[in-house]
């Protein structure tokens, strides 16, 4: 059973893009969340969620990051919701997988997964979110299992030792993140689990 392999925890894949480095003051622009299933004694990718997130009212928007990122916050087909409706909608889904696998807790599944567990922690903060489904402090860092794995932290380089296909055009769309880490992350644990 899934819950038995990480203590009862759930294993949920995040990846958010924001508008800078500064969980406090800079926003969450995208939101998007993979969800890891058990079939066979394997880990695979379950469904994906998403959403495009209007920058919280007083929240600073470095220009650098919206140009690393390529995104035009006020294209016509970006379908963006307010932050607290995102996350809401985000932990109930998450909540109703926990509870399929009877797992006590998700625990935050990314690539430099701190960064994106602070923004999460100042955004319920700012909401008065008291139920996260997220273990409050434990964190499962893809960087650390790449550079266990295939001596690589960037994440591309890692997807190309583990023969997984990235493609940098895609890349750095949350979903597209949250996807490729969540291959990335099930793979590496399939294979361990092989070798014990």
């Amino acid at each position: 059973m899934l819950k038995d392999r990480f203590r009862k925890f759930l294993p949920v894949v995040v990846d958010l893009e924001t508008g800078g480095f500064d969980a406090i003051n800079n926003p969450i622009l995208e939101i998007a969340i993979q969800l890891i299933d058990f079939e066979g004694q394997q880990l695979v990718l379950g469904d994906s969620h998403r959403h495009h997130i209007k920058p919280h009212e007083g929240l600073e928007i470095n220009q650098e990051s919206i140009d690393f990122l390529n995104l035009d916050l006020n294209h016509p087909l970006r379908v963006a919701v307010d932050e607290k409706s995102a996350l809401l909608d985000i932990f109930k889904v998450i909540n109703k997988h926990r509870n399929l696998y009877e797992c006590s807790r998700a625990i935050l599944v990314g690539h430099n997964a701190f960064f994106d567990h602070s923004f999460l922690l100042a955004a319920c903060d700012r909401h008065d979110i008291k139920k996260s489904p997220f273990h409050p402090f434990s964190l499962i860092d893809t960087v650390s299992l790449g550079v266990l794995a295939t001596q690589q932290t960037v994440l591309a380089r890692i997807c190309k030792e583990l023969d997984i296909d990235y493609d940098n055009e895609q890349a750095h769309s949350a979903a597209y993140d949250a996807k490729v880490t969540a291959e990335a992350f099930c793979k590496i644990v399939n294979q361990f689990d092989e070798r014990v």
